[in-house]
């Protein structure tokens, strides 16, 4: 059976790694981070993925996977080397890498028999082919080296799942043999139905880039759509389902609320436009500016909204701030150009005080912004706060007890940015719930009963006018009870 090596055991790496020992090969992942090649070791991950811990530590305790820091181990040891380092944006948004050619150089020429590398970094298109140059000019004398592209699709919080079981598999290859080693790796998700499609190296090199490009748009437009929707008190998530319906379109990616973050769509999104014009192609791509815009002002919304609401009788913003969310997304403690610690970042920049809670992400949170106070407890973070900021959709957040968490806090104002909390309850428990481009209607005033001895005869001998008000409210109530759950159903 086919050996692997996994060099770069980041997040993508250690995730393929240990994805790799459990479809049935012996792994060896490289890092040039001692640490991180000693906690992974001992089975630890350093990062929050949901069922990555027990997958790598079974594998390591079976002795299928194994980490360390040389590369020249790695060339001795695998048939098939996969690079999984990381490609970072430089200055202009391009992607840097250093890591890729470092980690060939390293590599290269300490191969002692026939292989084949696979890139799965995301790279700009044309990368493979300065590879290819460099990688023949450092291969040993009679040994021979095939280059694979073979772009990764994680989603951050279902990695596991899929590594095991991909949507799709992209092969970018230039020779049989190539597509042949590729197809004995990955040969138990393609016999479970994983569709392969085979490419040359510049198309699965943009592949990737492109998928996130337009994701990033769809999220953007249904954005400038929430934009539209507050101006005329039109309902998003309505119209987002409605054009959902449409199998042209879909409703994955429609969700209006504080936009994208992460390690990848912005990254992505950013080093395609940085590629474009280095290739002549910058105005094909000028859209992709707007696109960027618009997420970054989904932010700026939040933070003006929440400093308008706090806005002091000197016109200066005070109070305090509960956040409620710092990862970038939920299930995830990856706080990479987190529009949830972008504004909470902001506000505190402000001159508000701005307490923190996230389920996963409060390690990797503190370093990036120490200045923010971070609370071990939702309840802890809203304690005798003036707002409530909902920023990261976790679960644990749409199971809070608003009425418990009026009594903590000083304000009774919720912002809900991602536009998934029920607001019923919230409104029930006296929260001024709020949302973006979302129609959240008042709760109604509730109409008391007249005394049981007197009903009767108040009701036959008030004026018909008010008879009428009294009627229409409750039928006005009725019907906003009756839309706020079809809204949930739907």
């Amino acid at each position: 059976m086919l050996r692997i090596s996994v060099i770069g055991t980041g997040y993508l790496g250690a995730t393929h790694a240990a994805g790799m020992a459990e479809l049935g090969f012996e792994v060896l992942g490289v890092d040039n981070n001692p640490a991180k090649a000693d906690a992974l070791s001992a089975g630890r991950v350093p990062f929050h993925e949901p069922g990555l811990p027990e997958l790598l530590a079974g594998h390591v305790a079976q002795g299928r996977l194994r980490f360390g820091t040389s590369l020249v181990a790695a060339a001795r040891f695998a048939d098939v080397h996969f690079l999984c380092v990381g490609t970072p944006p430089g200055p202009n948004g391009a992607a840097d890498l250093s890591q890729l050619y470092s980690a060939l150089d390293g590599l290269v020429p300490n191969l002692t028999r026939n292989c084949l590398i696979v890139g799965k970094s995301t790279v700009p298109v044309g990368t493979a082919e300065a590879l290819t140059a460099r990688i023949a000019a450092l291969t040993p004398p009679g040994i021979s080296v095939d280059l694979a592209w073979n772009p990764e699709f994680l989603r951050e919080g279902h990695a596991v799942y899929d590594t095991l079981h991909p949507n799709r598999l992209v092969f970018g290859v230039t020779t049989p043999d190539a597509e042949w080693a590729l197809r004995q790796v990955y040969a138990t998700p393609i016999a479970a139905g994983s569709p392969v499609v085979i490419t040359n190296l510049p198309t699965a090199e943009l592949i990737k880039v492109s998928a996130n490009a337009f994701l990033a748009t769809k999220i953007s437009f249904i954005n400038a759509m929430a934009e539209l929707c507050e101006l005329t008190g039109a309902d998003v998530t309505l119209l987002a389902d409605a054009l959902g319906h449409d199998d042209r379109i879909g409703r994955k990616f429609l969700g209006a609320g504080l936009g994208y973050g992460g390690g990848c769509l912005p990254k992505d999104v950013r080093a395609l436009i940085a590629r474009a014009t280095e290739l002549g192609a910058g105005e094909s791509v000028d859209f992709l500016r707007d696109i960027d815009a618009i997420n970054v002002r989904r932010r700026e919304r939040v933070v003006q909204q929440t400093l308008d609401l706090l806005r002091g009788d000197d016109g200066h913003p005070v109070g305090r701030v509960a956040i409620l969310g710092a990862a970038f997304k939920p299930l995830s403690d990856d706080v990479r150009d987190s529009p949830a610690l972008d504004v909470a970042t902001s506000l505190h920049a402000a001159g508000l005080e701005v307490t923190v809670f996230d389920p996963a992400a409060t390690v990797p949170a503190r370093a990036v912004a120490p200045q923010l106070v971070y609370s071990a407890t939702a309840s802890a973070a809203l304690r005798e706060a003036d707002i409530v900021l909902h920023l990261t959709e976790w679960r644990e957040f749409a199971e809070l007890d608003p009425a418990f968490l009026r009594s903590v806090a000083r304000g009774r104002t919720i912002i809900d940015a991602r536009n998934s909390l029920d607001p019923e309850p919230w409104l029930a428990a006296g929260w001024d719930f709020r949302s973006l481009g979302r129609l959240v209607e008042p709760r109604p005033v509730r109409v008391e009963p007249l005394p049981a001895s007197n009903h009767g005869a108040a009701t036959r001998h008030q004026p018909r006018a008010i008879a009428a008000e009294s009627s229409a409210t409750l039928v006005d109530s009725a019907f906003t009870r009756l839309r706020a759950r079809v809204r949930r159903i739907a």
